[in-house]
């Protein structure tokens, strides 16, 4: 049978007790031991181990642990046990953590705006140097067109363009619904709905159309662009295209941006039709406007720089929204993790800066005479 630790209890100074172990210290026989120890509730002066047959890294620490915590003397280790005790007690940080020093609000806050000022110039040196990869490779496509890749051009226009004509669709039907609904509503009170059709045929041709399918197209084809790259990033596969002369931006990068520039106008003339459909179908139903009625005095009311103004917006959008895919998927480095989060980044970055150049197109469009 094993050998087990055990320990008994004598008199000490001043109404402590003595606990003297004995029996091996080890890892295997302190179970039932550390048990009985952690119900002793008497002081404790000192902690004899000179009957201990061996000792582990465990049995030390038990001893050193109760020492701690009564403030007893450790005696008669011998020099396993000193050597084994000594170690531990320098290693253990429980009593030498000390509380990062922490700057003063009114300096804590401008360090904080300096750091993200700093992560921000980094961040934007960083997106010019990859906006030069993409012009450095669309120049060398140009001056050598086989390496253009047309098949992984009309895959990407598929994904981006094809795959998303549901769910863009659906979207701009019940948008136009809800114009339509929406300005009858208050255009009823000086009896004018019928420039409900004015309302639906202008906002979604110049503005609606093409925005909300750059938000969709930003959720859906600029996420997926960050989330496949950085994933060929983590795996290592983008750096084993460049070890056998192909060149990642390319491969990867070019027919997505090209893809997306090409469909993004065409999906934005799409959405706007379907909205228009949508408005023409609630004006139908609530208003009393035939539904072809509605779609003839379209044509009439909304100007044609209405419609250039949404196929100038497109290709515009779609830059923005699959450089910032590509480009950060091109910034995983280290984990899975970071995956997520440049996804993550990479669609709050194109819709932000679509949204922004937006308000620059509604105000330069104004100002040349085609508000």
């Amino acid at each position: 049978m094993r050998a087990q630790a055990d320990f008994t209890t004598e008199p000490g100074e001043n109404g402590a007790i003595t606990l003297k172990f004995s029996g091996p210290m080890v890892v295997s026989s302190l179970g039932v031991v550390d048990r009985r120890l952690r119900t002793i509730s008497e002081p404790i002066s000192e902690i004899d181990l000179s009957a201990v047959e061996r000792i582990d890294t465990v049995g030390a620490w038990t001893a050193w642990r109760l020492s701690q915590q009564f403030g007893a003397k450790l005696v008669n280790c011998g020099d396993e046990g000193s050597r084994l005790i000594d170690a531990i007690s320098q290693s253990d940080d429980n009593n030498a953590r000390i509380a990062a020093p922490r700057l003063p609000f009114i300096e804590r806050v401008p360090a904080e705006v300096g750091d993200t000022v700093v992560s921000m110039g980094r961040g934007g040196l960083a997106v010019i140097g990859f906006l030069g990869q993409i012009v450095m490779s669309a120049g060398g496509v140009l001056r050598h067109p086989r390496r253009f890749r047309g098949k992984a051009l009309v895959h990407q226009m598929e994904l981006v363009g094809v795959n998303a004509l549901g769910i863009i669709g659906l979207m701009s039907f019940l948008v136009g619904i809800v114009i339509a609904q929406q300005g009858a509503v208050q255009l009823q009170q000086f009896g004018a709905e019928i420039y409900t059709v004015n309302l639906v045929g202008r906002l979604t041709l110049r503005e609606l159309g093409i925005l909300m399918t750059a938000i969709m197209v930003a959720g859906r084809s600029g996420s997926a662009f960050a989330a496949q790259i950085g994933t060929m990033k983590l795996t290592e596969e983008v750096d084993a295209m460049r070890t056998i002369g192909v060149s990642p931006m390319d491969a990867l990068v070019l027919p997505r941006i090209i893809a997306t520039m090409i469909m993004m106008p065409l999906l934005g003339i799409y959405s706007s039709a379907i909205g228009i459909i949508g408005g023409a179908f609630l004006a139908s139903v609530s208003l009393g406007i035939p539904f072809f009625t509605f779609l003839s005095r379209v044509q009439e009311v909304v100007p044609l720089h209405d419609v250039w103004v949404g196929l100038i917006k497109g290709p515009m959008f779609g830059l923005i929204v699959a450089v910032a895919g590509c480009f950060q998927g091109m910034q995983v480095k280290t984990n899975a993790e970071e995956v997520g989060t440049r996804t993550t980044t990479a669609v709050v970055m194109a819709i932000f800066i679509v949204i922004v150049l937006d308000a620059f197109f509604a105000v330069f469009f104004t100002e040349i005479g085609w508000g």
